[in-house]
């Protein structure tokens, strides 16, 4: 049926690409489609499926421009196959989840003897011992299912009723229960034998069960191989040993820490250079490097800016971006709210020491402060992605938009400061 506002629009569109457009096409009888040029194919092609820059939790290869993070994945790889218990912490929405998914499902191809069993604590910080074990063991048989299913499967009958017949309500009874599935598993299923467990946001547990949830993990990694599960990943903000125990000590002095760091140079560059492959719009290469310069590869500032410069600037897609539109995506990043911000903004409010260290950090009229992990407060301000080491052994603003947004949040008194150091 002959569609006289679509017709109009893509006659438009035909006109705006190309210069003309097609008579023929408005009467409703369009001669044979001839080859579109290069420039129209990939109008077209964008029409019907673009890809965006991810900054609104996890990020899909299928809907958003990923950093492979090749290295990266094949380093963490290694340690699961070797069967480490391993911890990856870096500052929020800095891609952990889009890592470990990703390198899960790596892993998970190359390898089919691998059981995985993802599971998140996100929600679990109030609960109860008694609500965190049912709530976990009914998450882990949801998982099972899920893997005999993609797999496309049946579980033997006595894994069945195992699974029916089995309660977690403790750490002692996880621990028992591991090693039974893994037993069970490996007799009626043999063609999986290493059980991976993945939990994302680990910092969600019941800060009271968490010791004794360890030291369930730890026992497991101390028997004799195989043990069940083969590897551990915790996904969390904050390496273990980090974490505010009930007790002095963490009893995981077993972890095997990796963090993980912001995009490099090359990186960026890369993430950029799949959309103007895609779209054919290019960034001009001032602008990469300023990009990378000004977040110094952070992955949600390097998105959030991308994603400014290519969806809310209005800048035509057959025109270079350039270190003009790279200066108003900037300023307008600055005066806006994300959510990125405001986790930054929640970190420096939440004791005054943190204000003081900050301060005395981006003001200029003020000697630097010395670098030292062993100080509460900078490594706390460290480990949640606010400052960093500089070269010269002091602390310093992660990075130059952080620098710059906290001296906006500190305006006055900032000023105050400095006029008071020059009279």
């Amino acid at each position: 049926m002959f569609d006289f506002h679509a017709t109009v629009w893509y006659t438009i569109v035909d006109f705006a690409i190309t210069g003309h457009y097609d008579l023929a096409r408005l009467g409703g009888n369009t001669p044979a489609k001839t080859p579109r040029r290069p420039r129209e194919r990939r109008f077209y092609q964008q029409e019907e499926k673009m890809r965006r820059f991810g900054t609104q939790g996890r990020v899909y290869p299928d809907r958003h421009y990923v950093v492979p993070r090749t290295e990266e994945i094949a380093d963490f790889i290694q340690r699961v196959k070797e069967g480490r218990y391993i911890v990856l912490f870096a500052p929020r929405q800095t891609g952990k989840t889009t890592f470990f998914r990703l390198a899960l499902e790596t892993l998970t191809t190359q390898d089919t003897t691998y059981f995985p069993i993802q599971l998140n604590f996100e929600e679990y910080e109030e609960y109860a011992a008694a609500d965190f074990y049912a709530s976990l063991y009914r998450e882990i048989k949801k998982e099972i299912e899920r893997v005999f299913r993609k797999h496309r499967k049946v579980p033997a009958d006595a894994l069945v009723r195992f699974l029916e017949n089995t309660t977690i309500t403790d750490h002692v009874s996880m621990h028992e229960f591991f090693r039974k599935f893994g037993e069970r598993l490996v007799y009626h299923h043999n063609n999986w034998q290493r059980v991976i467990l993945f939990i994302d946001t680990f910092h969600g547990i019941p800060l009271a069960l968490e010791n004794s949830f360890l030291a369930s993990l730890r026992s497991i990694y101390l028997t004799d191989r195989p043990y069940c599960p083969h590897s551990v990943c915790f996904v969390s903000v904050k390496s273990i040993i980090q974490r505010d125990m009930v007790n002095a000590v963490s009893p995981f002095n077993i972890q095997d820490a990796f963090h993980l760091p912001n995009f490099t140079f090359e990186q960026v560059r890369e993430l950029l250079t799949q959309y103007a492959d895609e779209v054919g719009q290019g960034f001009g290469p001032e602008v990469v490097e300023a990009l990378y310069k000004q977040t110094v590869g952070q992955p949600f500032l390097v998105n959030r800016l991308a994603e400014i410069l290519t969806e809310e600037m209005d800048i035509l897609k057959t025109e270079l971006i350039t270190m003009r539109h790279f200066s108003g995506a900037y300023a307008r990043i600055l005066q806006e709210h994300n959510t990125n911000f405001e986790h930054l903004l929640t970190h420096i409010r939440r004791d005054l020491r943190f204000e003081d260290i900050l301060m005395r950090i981006v003001s200029h009229s003020i000697r630097g402060v010395f670098f030292d992990r062993h100080n509460e407060c900078i490594d706390e301000l460290t480990t949640n992605g606010v400052t960093s080491k500089g070269n010269d052994g002091t602390c310093q603003i992660a990075n130059p938009i952080y620098f710059d947004y906290i001296r906006q949040i500190f305006g006055t008194q900032l000023k105050e400061i400095e006029q008071e150091s020059l009279s």
